[in-house]
């Protein structure tokens, strides 16, 4: 298996994991956008987005859920946070397997990109 994140996810390699429970993963992004940005991704290897199936929609439901927790944890709730899917390299998907980027701590602009 070549996918770094499903290295971090199966333990293959050393990460400091903030969340992790049977079906994902959450960590700190090794080139942060904010001074909050974790990934959450699925331990089942799902490339991209668009990639997903009907019977996706409550690992995806648990994703942001998760990155709910995670917001909380971090005191970022009150005043607000963004969450990003990237699908594809024209969207900035930079890993093929799917992620879920939690990013507050600062004010975020809008329209991004």
């Amino acid at each position: 298996m070549t996918c770094i994140f499903c290295k971090i996810a199966g333990g293959e390699i050393p990460s400091h994991l903030v969340y992790e429970d049977k079906d994902m993963v959450a960590f700190n992004d090794i080139n942060p956008k904010a001074p909050i940005h974790v990934l959450i991704i699925p331990k089942r290897h799902i490339e991209k987005v668009s990639d997903l199936g009907p019977e996706d929609a409550s690992l995806v439901g648990r994703l942001v859920v998760v990155a709910r927790q995670i917001a909380n944890e971090r005191g970022i709730s009150e005043k607000g946070f963004r969450l990003v899917f990237n699908c594809g390299p024209d969207a900035g998907q930079e890993v093929n397997h799917i992620h879920l980027h939690l990013l507050g701590g600062r004010a975020m602009n809008w329209p991004p990109g």
